[in-house]
């Protein structure tokens, strides 16, 4: 944590504490407010969730009594009742982002019209905005970084999910003066495009998890969302549409991720990558050329080289996610974050054959996958960013089970923030 432990001990040493406000209090959001009662200097005094007892459980099973919890409904009496030492649970996600108490807010939905109202409105009222949902991201996170940017907030992704657990091996050896050639999570399952949520029920109550959430890995649109999240604050381009997802081990990454002329499937470098068999885990792979580094790398059993791999074979999602919000309060800094204009998009593509007039759902569900593309290649197709679909999408025309939908083929809900704010995107940032 760099330090921010310090930093943390200090803060409630001196009877103050980052109040965090949290909307979305499923599995993820569940295991964050436990944690967050472990941490010292860090206060969960207010959860939403459109399903209340969600937001209570959160509490109680974090061994908070009933009677200290308190349900509001405005913004003034969820105030009050944080003044007055109680913990908050509403179903309004707006509280959580107007009550004057809260520091941070956490969203940790992954629905990008509901991430989309929550970012807008955090940096609207100057608070710091953590996003446990990548879906919103690399849909709208471009000009939502911009607006926190202009407010004087932060605008981050989390820590503890595969996007921001990389970008912290990237930042150490970018800053370290490695050349970093590959980003890359692995995957723990294999991938099925055409995955729906009925075939994740059985899996997803074993797990206690949502089935729309499962599917969303299974048809690895998850996978395709996250790596093009750290694309956008990287740079880093996917090398192929959809990635190769090969498969692989933590010991022979090297030789498989490397350019096709070395012997790898790569047909370049500095690319985003994801690679099936080592998972849990995120890495990068780098080079140098200076022999004395070379020298020393082999000495400290590093490899032979000339590419050298850097893993790190766990990553917490959302019980590493408190870190992001005392990085943004403390340091003024984000974990993870996009760079300015977009480099990559997740396009959505049919996942069985849609005909003109019915309506797509979204992420997770029946109708569509999304896959990985090249910013610059998807404007090229006009292909639609998978993040825009939602239940009120129109199809205007019969599309193929496995095309790549584009803007013509549908009658987007204009009434959509997210819409919205993408067209604000593009129209300022290309």
């Amino acid at each position: 944590m760099l330090n921010l432990n310090y930093h943390l001990e200090k803060l409630e040493s001196e009877g103050k504490f980052i109040n965090i406000g949290l909307v979305g209090a499923g599995q993820m959001g569940r295991g964050m407010v436990s944690q967050m009662f472990l941490m010292k200097g860090i206060k969960a005094c207010i959860v939403s969730d459109i399903i209340l007892e969600n937001a209570i459980n959160a509490y109680i099973l974090a061994g908070i009594k009933e009677e200290d919890i308190k349900v509001a409904d405005d913004i003034k009496e969820a105030q009050r009742f944080i003044e007055h030492g109680y913990f908050v649970v509403t179903k309004y996600a707006e509280i959580v982002t107007s009550t004057p108490s809260v520091d941070v807010v956490i969203e940790a939905t992954g629905v990008p019209e509901v991430g989309a109202r929550v970012a807008y409105s955090a940096v609207l009222n100057r608070k710091h905005i953590v996003m446990l949902n990548v879906e919103t991201d690399v849909t709208i996170g471009p000009i939502l970084k911009k607006m926190a940017d202009s407010a004087g907030v932060v605008y981050t992704v989390s820590a503890g999910d595969e996007p921001g657990a990389v970008k912290e091996l990237y930042d150490f050896a970018d800053g370290l003066g490695f050349e970093v050639l590959v980003i890359g999570k692995g995957k723990n399952n294999p991938v099925d495009r055409h995955a729906i949520p009925d075939s994740q029920i059985e899996r997803a109550q074993k797990e206690k998890a949502n089935p729309k959430m499962l599917t969303s890995f299974v048809d690895g649109t998850k996978t395709m969302v996250e790596m093009t999240c750290v694309s956008n604050a990287t740079g880093f381009l996917p090398d192929v549409r959809g990635m190769h997802g090969v498969n692989g081990k933590w010991e022979n990454l090297v030789d498989i991720l490397k350019l096709t002329k070395e012997g790898g499937v790569l047909n370049s470098y500095k690319v985003v990558e994801y690679v099936n068999g080592v998972a849990p885990g995120v890495f990068v792979i780098v080079r140098t050329s200076l022999e004395a580094i070379n020298e020393e790398l082999r000495y400290l059993k590093m490899g032979e080289g000339p590419n050298y791999l850097l893993y790190r074979p766990y990553h917490l999602t959302s019980i590493e996610t408190p870190i992001s919000a005392v990085r943004a309060y403390i340091y003024h800094e984000h974990t993870i974050a996009p760079k300015g204009k977009p480099f990559s998009e997740t396009v959505a593509v049919a996942k069985r054959d849609l005909k003109e007039g019915e309506f797509l759902d979204g992420i997770g569900m029946y109708t569509i996958y999304g896959l990985i593309e090249k910013y610059e290649s998807a404007k090229v197709i006009n292909a639609l960013p998978i993040g825009l679909v939602n239940k009120n999408t129109k199809v205007k025309r019969n599309i193929k089970k496995d095309e790549i939908i584009t803007y013509d083929d549908v009658e987007l809900d204009n009434n959509s923030i997210v819409v919205q704010l993408r067209k604000l995107q593009d129209s300022l940032l290309g």
